[in-house]
């Protein structure tokens, strides 16, 4: 493959704006990772970002990096990257994240960069530079985590219902504060060991380009892999508040009891296909296991308009940052 030549300022130009990509990633989906614990009033805000960020890095030695090998490796051709189509594509995404948080709609920062590279490898390279098996897994597993999630979530729920039949509503909520902070922590790492992963796929997709590491080689560079940790880490203690209000209360009224089941569906969706290499969508994830859990309880306890709309913005989410990156793509020809 040839080796892309640039100057050492682009590339760490590149490499600060996928590492500011990443802080918006944690920054946009905190909420999804703390929006139940905080809604039912078993943690403070401030306790329960700074818990998900811990775990958010924590996972860096329990998850593998299956899902930066689809990223870096399984979506577009290796052999068209070049810095625009790393710019495009990062651009384009941040950009979707941007507008998303700014008006408190809980899109996926995963889709977001899939749509960039998309749209920044067909600007250069048209159709023929797409890796379509990655690309058919991602848009396979758009549908497929929201339904997991779903499933899980409505499965512990009924399960939790029957084994706790005969026990009071004070003992439950007991039991359940105290159950959701595992819970919580294990949505954090399935969270942050899946969405850390799209940003080392990135950089590790550029110094491959650029020649610093080998094409060949099993794993990116160690400090890669902790900077993104960090920094994923770091955006989510900041926080994307406007959003935890839509995941936690809109959709559907959340206990300590319906949190916790929602997010160990959750989190058993993120670690099954963080094992599987797949890229999915904390956002959809999450999503589906609320409303697995607001309907194993009854039908009507779910706002399907709310749930509608938040799967709008999931349809238009690639297609979206697919058009700024190309956009971007054609930008950076001119400043860079």
């Amino acid at each position: 493959m040839h080796t892309l030549q640039i100057s050492v300022y682009v590339l760490v130009l590149l490499i600060g704006l996928a590492l500011i990509f990443d802080f918006m990633n944690g920054f946009h989906d905190a909420a999804n990772a703390i929006a139940t614990v905080v809604s039912t009033g078993v943690l403070k805000p401030q306790t329960a970002v700074a818990m998900a960020a811990l775990f958010n890095f924590v996972a860096i030695f329990v998850v593998g990096l299956h899902v930066a090998g689809t990223v870096g490796k399984g979506t577009i051709d290796p052999g068209i990257v070049d810095q625009y189509v790393i710019f495009g594509a990062l651009v384009g995404a941040i950009v979707w994240n941007l507008f998303t948080w700014y008006y408190g709609i809980p899109s996926s920062s995963s889709h977001a960069l899939i749509g960039g590279l998309v749209g920044a490898a067909v600007a250069k390279s048209g159709t023929s530079a797409l890796v379509g098996g990655g690309l058919w897994k991602t848009v396979q597993w758009i549908l497929i985590s929201p339904l997991m999630g779903f499933v899980f979530g409505s499965i512990i729920m009924l399960i939790v219902s029957w084994i706790f039949v005969r026990s009071t509503p004070r003992r439950v909520d007991k039991w359940f504060r105290r159950l959701q902070l595992v819970s919580a922590a294990s949505y954090s790492l399935g969270h942050g060991g899946n969405d850390a992963q799209k940003t080392i796929g990135i950089i590790w997709m550029l110094l491959i380009a650029v020649g610093q590491v080998p094409a060949g080689g099993a794993e990116p560079p160690l400090w890669v892999i902790v900077s993104c940790y960090g920094a994923i880490s770091f955006g989510t203690l900041f926080g994307g508040w406007r959003i935890v209000k839509t995941m936690g209360q809109k959709i559907t009224k959340l206990k300590p009891v319906g949190g916790f089941c929602a997010e160990s569906g959750g989190a058993i969706t993120l670690l099954i296909a963080s094992h599987f290499g797949v890229p999915v969508s904390t956002t959809h994830t999450i999503t589906g296991a609320i409303v697995g859990v607001g309907s194993a309880q009854k039908m009507s306890a779910v706002r399907w308009g709310v749930a509608g709309n938040i799967v709008w913005a999931w349809v238009f989410t690639i297609p979206a940052s697919a058009f700024v990156a190309a956009i971007a793509w054609w930008v950076g020809h001119h400043i860079m």
